[in-house]
Parts: structure tokens; C-alpha cells; sequence
């Protein structure tokens, strides 16, 4: 790899090149980087790291974007670490030098959530190893794709409970926000489904925790935005996997048939998979229950008595292969990745008595072009939502509401319109009792984070204090500023 001639002076202006530069030590005076080629080296040693630390304009440039192309913080530098070791290292030194750091996985946030503006990136990418598939769990890095570690699992015929939507995102950055699926429905949320973690404080510390060993830690790292710690390696929870989805498109004339038939089929979980799907069209809007059956033939589902009660004005059924209904969408999100469409994102928690007002006022003032496509809308039971610093409304069931936006063309003006509209519609939620899935394009103060755990802020301001006492983690979030 070459390595590029920077000058202390110089180098938070960014290297020009499209090579790598390596670093090897650090100016604590400009705030910059120096690489092996520097002819001044009174830089603070940057410790052995078994990977690399990047300041090249590529890569750092990548580490200021994002899937939603709204906000663009560029770090300083990009570790691709080599090992858990590496992701300490960085810490320990960020700590001493006063650094931000944050961990990015895939790059699917849609507001600058792994992004640390004049800080590090962890690159998690390289290290997306599956280190062992056993009987009912999988042992995995967090930089792996959970599209890699179905196909690992489903050729011992197991699969993880809970599946993403989409495929392509990493494990520890899902972990990170929580994960959910139309299969939450059954088994909870992605981040209930683990059974251990290996992470990196914000202090620099490697620690193993679960249930039984350091649960704080374990239940404050999931779903904890990565404000604790950075998720190095998990050991989620593995189920046998069926050969067939038997996919039930149930279509009805308004919302409040859909989310009735919807909490029908929750009550009795008659379907392994249950999600909603809201269509704008020239007239109106479409809406469509989707609910799947896995199954392994010769047993087949009973299609009457899955669909009767559930009234739907017609029907559509589809029998596919497990593995490419859960990969049903892949391909067409490279696509729109390929765009660079700005995506202001809404996703939010509705408690079930609130759902049908709720988002009926929100379909009325809502254009086609402002729902930029499919809007989702799916009931989960709030018991099965395990961890503390997940929240969901009080509610028995909740139903997650999102607007998956794109702006095509690209328009600033129109994206940031659409970020207001988010924030006013998030305003409306929490007046009804609804809480943010912290994936979307919501500008939230620290009052509002604070709103938003309620009663559990203390615990979490105190699990932030331990944890990563000097507020390096992940200020994307922008909860402790």
C-alpha cells in the first residue's frame, strides 16, 4: 500500500489521493495524523494495531456518508481494524486524546447515527468472520452480513428466529438499534435473541457479558444506540428452519379493516410472519395485510382456515423457497443504493389504541411523493420487547409505523422539507404515546432523548457514566450533545 506524504500542518484538509495512507502517529497540536512517509515525527506513537488506521479521502469520505446522504460529518480517520484488540486500542486513545469515536457497519443509518465528525470510524467490514454455527446458536462478528450468516446457518437447516427486511446489514449495527422483523411477531426483536456479546467499552475494556455474566452490561448494549460500548462479536440464537414460505397478500378496502384483521391474527399468531403494507396511488391508498406461513412439505398450511376470519376483500397466495423470501427485497435495495437518493425517514412506535386515528390523519397529508414509496405498518406484542433501553409504547401491542422516504430527484430544499414533516409527525406520536425507532431522520435535542427513555433516562445517564465516562461513543446520536 502506498503511503501518502502529509504534512502535520495539512492533514485535516484531507489526503487527495485515492490510496490508503496508514497512520502511525498522531499531532495532538493540529488535531491531524502522520503516516510513515512524514519527515517530522514528534507525533504521539499511534500503538501497534494488527489492521490499519486510514486517513485517505475515500475512506474517510465513505465514513461521512451514509444511506440517507443527509448529513455528512467527516472523521479525521478510519480504523479497518484487525482484531477486538485494535477497536481497544483506538479507544484507549481516543480517551487520551480527547476523540470521538463511532462504529459503522453496512452504512445504513439515514441521519448521521455512525458518523464521527472529526473523530474516528471503526470500519466493522473487516472484521466479518462467522466463527462457529452450533446447535440452536452461531457465534459471529459484528461486521458480518446477516444475509452471510443465513447462508451459513440454512445449510445445517437452522435459522436465527428474527430476520431484517433487508439482508445486507451487519450484526452489530442492528444490535445496536434493536432489529426488527415481521417474525417480532413470535419471537421479539433481533436483540432478543442473543445469548452473548463480546464488547470494547468506552473505555477501552474487552469484556464477554450475557445474561449471567455482567447483565447490566448485556442489557444496556442492546438496543443501546452504542452509546456503552462497541459490538465485537455476538452469539445470537439459532431455530430449525423450514424449506417453504407460504405468503398470504390480504387486501381490504380501508385502514381500520386491515389493523383489525392484522390484531386478529396477532392474537392467535396463526402466521410466523405478520407486517402491513400502505401503497399511495393517483387515488388513494392501497392496504394489504402480509402474513407468511413456514412450513416444510408434506405438511402444508390450511389456507381457509389461516385466511376466513380475517374477511379480506381478495387475496393473493405465493408459495417461494425460505431463503428467497427472506431475501425478497435484497437486489432492489442495491438498486436504490446505487441512486444516492437522500432518504429522510420516518419509523416510529404507536400504542394500538392510538394506531388507526394516528395514521389515518398522516395518510390525509401525505402526497404519494411524500411517502416515497411503501409505507410499512405492523403489529408487535410489547411483551415479547425485552430489552430496558428499547422503547415502545405502554401498550399490550404496538405497532411500528414507517415511512421509508426517498427524494428523487435529489433535492435539498425537498429533503429537508421532509425532515420538518418527520419532526412534527414524531411530535403528534409522542402526544399519543409513541416513541422514536432510532433509525430514521428525526432531529432530536437532548431534552428529547431525555423524554424519550422517560424513567429509565437515570439508568441510562448512570450506564453512560460507567461505561464510557468521557462521552467518547458514538455522538452521532446526539443524546449526551
Amino acid at each position: 500500500m502506498r503511503k501518502l506524504q502529509i504534512s502535520r500542518r495539512t492533514v485535516l484538509a484531507g489526503a487527495t489521493a485515492t490510496a490508503a495512507a496508514t497512520v502511525v502517529a498522531f499531532d495532538p497540536v493540529n488535531l491531524g495524523w502522520l503516516t510513515s512517509a512524514d519527515a517530522e515525527t514528534d507525533g504521539i506513537r499511534v500503538p501497534h494495531l494488527d489492521g490499519e488506521l486510514v486517513i485517505d479521502e475515500e475512506s474517510r469520505a465513505e465514513a461521512a456518508d451514509d444511506y440517507g446522504h443527509i448529513v455528512h460529518r467527516r472523521p479525521i480517520a478510519v480504523l479497518r481494524p484487525g482484531s477486538v484488540r485494535d477497536i481497544a486500542t483506538v479507544i484507549r486513545f481516543a480517551n487520551a486524546h480527547r476523540l470521538k469515536v463511532a462504529a459503522r457497519g453496512q452504512g445504513h443509518s439515514t441521519f448521521g447515527q455512525a458518523q464521527a465528525g472529526g473523530g474516528v470510524v471503526i470500519d466493522s467490514r473487516t472484521l466479518a468472520t462467522i466463527h462457529r454455527i452450533g446447535t440452536g446458536h452461531a457465534v459471529v462478528d459484528a461486521g458480518v452480513q446477516w444475509l452471510d450468516l443465513i447462508k451459513a446457518t440454512l445449510a445445517g437447516g437452522q435459522t436465527p428466529p428474527v430476520a431484517t427486511d433487508y439482508l445486507g446489514l451487519s450484526v452489530g449495527g442492528t444490535l445496536s438499534v434493536g432489529g426488527i422483523g415481521g417474525a417480532t411477531s413470535h419471537h421479539g426483536m433481533l436483540v432478543d435473541n442473543v445469548l452473548a456479546l463480546e464488547v470494547v467499552t468506552g473505555t477501552g475494556d474487552i469484556v464477554r457479558c450475557s445474561p449471567s455474566i455482567r447483565p447490566d452490561l448485556f442489557n444496556a448494549v442492546l438496543g443501546g444506540l452504542g452509546q456503552f460500548a462497541v459490538i465485537a462479536r455476538a452469539t445470537v440464537r439459532l431455530i430449525p428452519a423450514a424449506s417453504t414460505a407460504r405468503v398470504y397478500h390480504l387486501f381490504y378496502p380501508d385502514l381500520a379493516a386491515m389493523t383489525a384483521a392484522q390484531r386478529t391474527a396477532l392474537a392467535d399468531r396463526r402466521f410466523s410472519y405478520l407486517e402491513g403494507q400502505l401503497t399511495p396511488t393517483e387515488t388513494g391508498w392501497t392496504y394489504m395485510l402480509e402474513g407468511v406461513t413456514y412450513y416444510t412439505p408434506p405438511s402444508e398450511p390450511d389456507d381457509e382456515a389461516l385466511v376466513a376470519d380475517l374477511a379480506p376483500a381478495s387475496t393473493e397466495i405465493t408459495d417461494m423457497p425460505y431463503f428467497d423470501w427472506l431475501n425478497r427485497i435484497y437486489e432492489l435495495v442495491q438498486q436504490l443504493m446505487a441512486l444516492r437518493l437522500p432518504g429522510p425517514w420516518i419509523n416510529i412506535f404507536l400504542p394500538d389504541e392510538a394506531t388507526d386515528a394516528y395514521v389515518t390523519e398522516l395518510l390525509d397529508e401525505t402526497t404519494p411523493a411524500d411517502a416515497g414509496g411503501v409505507v410499512l405498518l405492523y403489529p408487535v406484542p410489547r411483551a415479547l420487547i425485552r430489552r430496558p433501553f428499547v422503547r415502545v409504547p405502554d401498550s399490550p401491542v404496538v405497532f411500528l409505523l414507517a415511512l421509508l422516504r426517498a427524494v428523487s430527484p435529489p433535492n435539498e430544499a425537498e429533503t429537508q422539507r421532509l425532515i420538518a414533516v418527520n419532526r412534527a409527525q414524531y411530535d403528534r406520536a409522542v402526544a399519543v404515546g409513541g416513541t422514536h425507532y432510532p433509525v430514521g431522520a428525526i432531529p432530536l435535542t437532548e431534552s428529547d432523548w431525555r423524554a424519550h427513555y422517560g424513567d429509565r433516562w437515570p439508568a441510562f445517564r448512570a450506564a453512560k457514566h460507567q461505561y464510557d465516562p468521557r462521552n467518547v461513543l458514538t455522538p452521532g446520536q446526539a443524546i449526551f450533545g
